[in-house]
């Protein structure tokens, strides 16, 4: 059976696409300039829908030029890394349990990366002093 209509992407895919876009930029860019570094083949429109709500999130930051806005990421999704451990925060602080949250994420991690967390810990506890 042949599919009918444009192939759908996958959740998240044009947020990511945007996302680096304003990584890859010098400064604040307007939809107009996030669609053509995309190769213009999404609408305008699509593009400002997706950085409206990538705003909403606060993933990224806004300033008026004229009537339009430019988009910039903000302070801490400066990077892919910094995104994920935004996320993370940000399901820890949907009100579920904490501990048990946090207790599988670490019952999943793997031997070398439960080390790398455990060192990351003790570092951490040593700044603090």
């Amino acid at each position: 059976m042949t599919e009918i209509g444009p192939q759908r992407r996958h959740p998240g895919e044009l947020e990511a696409g945007v996302l680096g876009v304003l990584w890859a930029g010098s400064g604040p860019l307007t939809p107009a300039d996030v669609q053509s570094a995309l190769g213009g083949g999404l609408a305008r429109t699509t593009v400002a829908t997706i950085l409206s709500r990538l705003h909403e999130k606060g993933v990224v930051v806004r300033t008026r030029v004229g009537r339009a806005f430019a988009y910039a990421p903000a302070q801490e999704a400066q990077d892919a890394p910094g995104l994920a451990a935004r996320r993370m925060r940000s399901e820890l602080d949907k009100g579920a349990d904490r501990q048990t949250v946090l207790a599988r994420f670490v019952s999943g991690l793997s031997p070398d990366d439960e080390q790398l967390l455990r060192a990351l810990l003790r570092e951490s506890e040593s700044r603090e002093v």
